[in-house]
């Protein structure tokens, strides 16, 4: 069995879950996420947790319910706090800017790289 998928996914309040046999939508105030779920994984919600776990004890099952734990988790997250990413530039001569939604880099190539 998994060691991550033995911990259960808290949802936080204000997110919904919706469990089928094949899919789970998670619906939060930054929007809806839906996953399909493998065949060899079973999720169950326990009060304000699901619990992710195998439908046999084989090795891969372990290691698809740990990663299907992962993926919820990061759904959830998602869903309350939404994503981002960090750039940080070391070194001289390296520049950045913003230019509406794309990042306009400067690094040391022969043109600049527009993100």
């Amino acid at each position: 069995m998994s060691r991550i998928a033995n911990s259960p996914v808290t949802l936080p309040k204000g997110v919904e879950t919706t469990l089928t046999d094949s899919q789970i939508s998670v619906k939060g105030s930054k929007g809806n996420l839906n996953l399909s779920l493998h065949d060899l994984i079973a999720v169950a919600q326990d009060g304000e947790e699901l619990k992710v776990s195998a439908k046999d004890g084989s090795r891969e099952a372990g290691a698809i319910a740990g990663t299907f734990r992962s993926l919820i988790n990061n759904m959830v997250l998602g869903v309350t706090e939404g994503f981002q990413k960090k750039l940080e530039l070391q070194g001289v001569g390296y520049r950045a800017k913003a230019q509406g939604k794309k990042v306009n880099l400067t690094v040391g190539c022969s043109h600049a790289i527009n993100y």
